[in-house]
């Protein structure tokens, strides 16, 4: 079946060999998923998720390698690990925390939705760590989640958010939500273009096949400045994080396919 996109997996039939090796990796991701999440959950609940947030490092990068990924990373040197940002990071799958997080020192808050507080284990874990709740109510949006990451930020800690809403289909970055642009203007903050390539050959949406044997590679890009920035100019300012990470994503492809789109 031929792709109107290079690398778009959507056309693709897995084979028994795929589903064999996605099975053994499905098994080792939820053999390290399930011990390491309720470990963490105890500890964050009693001593708090800043004091363990070693650990949770190490459980992010051994559920990356548990599906057969090799890891990489690429942290623009203007990054500076004591300086609280807004990492923007294009949305892919459900591995996209743990791909990104260790790539720098930050401790880093996620954003969710606030129904995802209800599902079990998952939600009693992100409200020990302190995760962001994002109402379903799009009308107090806005103000709850900039509230959420001035106590973030507050506390000298970054946020972690997925501007585009939801994940790719195609594995190219789509249209950014300008929501959680808005709340790092208001406060202050610089936001970090952040591409994550590689994870969408992983597995992608729509689909529970892993495929190892893949590079993911984190690049954290030059901060890009909202403070003070007005209304008219909000719009090119988006554009530029967004821009970093398309620029990313594509030399993802040519890298494996020798094309561009």
């Amino acid at each position: 079946m031929s792709q109107a996109i290079v690398g778009d997996r959507r056309g693709e039939r897995p084979t028994l060999v795929d589903r064999a090796l996605s099975a053994l990796c499905w098994t080792a991701s939820v053999s390290w998923l399930v011990p390491w999440t309720g470990t963490l959950t105890a500890l964050q609940s009693t001593l708090g998720a800043e004091r363990v947030d070693v650990l949770s490092r190490a459980f992010c990068r051994g559920l990356v390698a548990a599906t057969g990924s090799r890891w990489k990373k690429h942290v623009d040197p203007a990054v500076d690990p004591n300086e609280p940002y807004v990492f923007a990071q294009n949305h892919i799958n459900h591995f996209d925390f743990v791909s990104m997080y260790p790539a720098t020192p930050h401790f880093k808050q996620g954003v969710e939705l606030e129904t995802h507080f209800k599902y079990p284990v998952y939600g009693v874990f992100m409200r020990t760590r302190g995760t962001i709740p994002v109402p379903a109510d799009r009308s107090g949006r806005l103000e709850a989640v900039r509230e959420g990451m001035r106590r973030v930020r507050d506390k000298g800690q970054s946020v972690l958010a997925f501007p585009e809403g939801t994940r790719t289909l195609d594995g190219r970055v789509g249209p950014f939500r300008k929501g959680i642009f808005v709340a790092a203007r208001d406060l202050g903050m610089k936001v970090v273009p952040t591409a994550v390539t590689g994870m969408y050959d992983v597995m992608r949406k729509g689909s529970l096949i892993i495929r190892p044997g893949r590079t993911v590679r984190v690049y954290c890009e030059a901060p890009v400045d909202f403070a003070g920035v007005s209304d008219e100019e909000l719009p090119d300012r988006i554009e530029a994080v967004r821009s970093a990470i398309v620029r990313r994503v594509e030399e993802d492809v040519v890298r494996q396919h020798g094309e561009r789109a």
